[in-house]
């Protein structure tokens, strides 16, 4: 699996809100229509005014890459970019192990306790 995890920072709280609220259909199409898309969110970040948290999660490097090809990416691409954009951060992680993170007695675990 790969997760992209980072922000995009916009000029003012209202840049911010109005991308979140545009990029609902470029959400939900790439959530509905790519293969291999887990999951897709661009939120608000509760703590910084101008802030979208990104969090995506797909299932293996050609789906991404498709996703690169994709009129979604593009079509994100360019409204963010109308909307005020002024910095981001975004980074993708290859992941090899997934564990839940309650164990059978509901307790949270740092460690990775199955076999």
């Amino acid at each position: 699996m790969i997760i992209i995890a980072g922000y995009i920072d916009f000029k003012d709280a209202a840049s911010r809100d109005a991308a979140v609220e545009d990029s609902k259909p470029l959400q939900q199409s790439t959530r509905d229509d790519e293969a291999g898309c887990a999951a897709y969110c661009f939120s608000a970040d509760p703590c910084v005014e101008n802030r979208v948290q990104v969090y995506e999660l797909w299932d293996d490097e050609a789906s991404l890459a498709a996703h690169f090809q994709h009129e979604n990416y593009f079509g994100m691409r360019t409204m963010l970019g109308e909307m005020g954009l002024t910095g981001a951060d975004n980074n993708k992680f290859r992941v090899d192990l997934r564990e839940p993170v309650y164990d059978d007695t509901r307790t949270p675990r740092a460690d990775f306790f199955t076999a």
